[in-house]
């Protein structure tokens, strides 16, 4: 059977470092509820982070939704067609709209020129995606923000530990959504958070994710069970004394690749934003006309060699049924995030794949040249 190299895979610290935590929880008896590992990561996390406040969720999506639900979003929501669906499906799960504008050429980020273009009377809110952990033009999207009294949450679901010239991307917007999937740079098995600016926002979140229960007696809201387990919290706090070495291995084989790929003809390295502590998430290359396989003949043949590379964000999420008969949904409308989500593919990355499997890899793109 080939040697299967796959797109992503987590990363794993020794299991004998975890075992000591596993043995805390059977002595606390303690499995969730906001428990002593619970405080310890969103503490150990803000610290880190550099943030203000953080609510850990099961997952990212329930993160989302909370988010909408917590800001009490009614109506619009202007966001990008090219994400994973759980952005878009977190504003239909609160009942309002979704709204798709194109993105940019370069960073594949929305596009704030569109963003305003799409604005009418029931807008009220603007959910936009640092996609691929590549910072969104934030100054001008809160600028567009303030002009037309909307809020904004980011969903940074890519964007751990990504830094802009003043400190964490996290801490714009009046929310910042995060994912701890497994697929993450961090990863808690599954998980999320939310970044707030005050504790009221970050009591209030609390109580949604349990239920809307504010104390024994009193429920106040119609939340959701979305709270995070110990044992996931522990693996986080794990996690968390090796990211910086995850960072480091991640940042090598994007220099690889770059290095690699850079003067292949029809094939574009997406640029990444200058000035940034970036945290390469994904690695995503354009396959332009100019080589000499289209990008899904290049996506079979390295899937037939072992590679499965991914197509990373296709088809478009305004191309799903539940959104394909919105009058935003029009592909003519959205020709830039249409083009990239017909040429997209994101390579295999993650720390530990071998140098001889990135050399592999390379080798049958370049072969192509």
């Amino acid at each position: 059977m080939k040697k299967q190299i796959y797109v992503t895979k987590p990363y794993l610290p020794p299991l004998q470092e975890f075992v000591p935590y596993l043995e805390k929880i059977w002595q606390n008896e303690i499995l969730t509820n906001n428990g002593p590992f619970h405080q310890k990561l969103e503490d150990a996390l803000c610290d880190y982070l550099g943030v203000n406040y953080i609510s850990l969720f099961s997952n990212g999506t329930l993160a989302l939704i909370t988010a909408l639900q917590a800001l009490g979003i009614k109506g619009e929501v202007i966001t990008t067609p090219y994400s994973f669906v759980a952005t878009a499906h977190s504003i239909l799960w609160n009942g309002n709209v979704p709204v798709f504008v194109d993105v940019e050429p370069e960073t594949l980020n929305i596009d704030p020129k569109k963003i305003e273009e799409a604005i009418t009377p029931k807008t009220t809110a603007i959910l936009p995606v640092h996609c691929y952990g590549n910072p969104c033009d934030v100054d001008a999207i809160k600028e567009i923000a303030n002009k037309y009294e909307l809020r904004v949450i980011y969903d940074a679901c890519h964007a751990f530990g990504v830094k802009d010239e003043h400190g964490s991307i996290l801490r714009h917007g009046d929310l910042s959504c995060i994912s701890f999937h497994a697929t993450k740079v961090f990863n808690t098995f599954e998980g999320g958070a939310i970044v707030s600016h005050d504790i009221e926002t970050k009591k209030y979140i609390d109580q949604l994710k349990n239920f809307g229960i504010i104390d024994e007696v009193t429920v106040a809201v119609t939340g959701l069970n979305a709270k995070m387990s110990e044992i996931n919290a522990a693996f986080g706090l794990l996690q968390l004394q090796h990211i910086d070495e995850i960072l480091m291995l991640r940042s090598q084989i994007d220099y690889r690749y770059r290095y690699a790929l850079n003067n292949v003809d029809g094939i574009i390295c997406l640029p990444q934003a200058a000035n940034k502590t970036k945290n390469f998430s994904y690695f995503p290359i354009l396959v332009q006309e100019k080589f000499k396989l289209t990008r899904d003949q290049l996506y079979n043949k390295l899937k037939i060699n072992g590679i499965n590379a991914r197509r990373y964000f296709y088809p478009l999420i305004s191309d799903f049924s539940m959104y394909a008969n919105l009058s935003s949904s029009n592909v003519k409308n959205l020709p830039v995030a249409a083009n990239a989500a017909n040429n997209i593919l994101c390579l295999p990355m993650y720390p530990g794949i071998p140098q001889e499997d990135i050399d592999v890899i390379v080798k049958l793109i370049v072969e192509e040249n």
